[in-house]
């Protein structure tokens, strides 16, 4: 009796590390999806050959993953951000317009004296 049970055993422990494994494997994924993470395709894919490449790609993908946040994107932008960096891209605009005029207004002038 206690030899069936220690193979009853055996097998459970082999399924919820096989079933282990992988569900470890799909972190990065999860993390992805959770993040809103534009490729998150590529990164549950390469969860999957990280499996057969004895888990050396694993790490960069949680690192991929954990790059990417919605709110901030990649976070390489040094902008300032909310209404202010808005009001100051609009001041921006506006000055750009008046300047686009300015060069506009010259150039029909010098023309209209080139053709007197």
């Amino acid at each position: 009796m206690l030899d069936y049970f220690a193979l009853g055993v055996l097998f459970f422990v082999g399924i919820v590390l096989f079933y282990g494994i992988i569900v470890l494997h799909d972190i990065p994924y999860e993390i992805a999806v959770h993040r809103n993470h534009p490729h998150q395709d590529a990164i549950h894919a390469a969860g999957w050959v990280s499996l057969f490449t004895l888990h050396a790609l694993w790490p960069f993908l949680w690192i991929w993953a954990m790059l990417y946040r919605e709110d901030r994107g990649w976070g390489f932008d040094h902008g300032k951000p909310g209404a202010a960096h808005d009001a100051d891209l609009a001041k921006e605009l506006a000055e750009l317009r008046q300047r686009i005029e300015q060069l506009e207004g010259r150039t029909s002038t010098a023309q209209n004296e080139k053709e007197d």
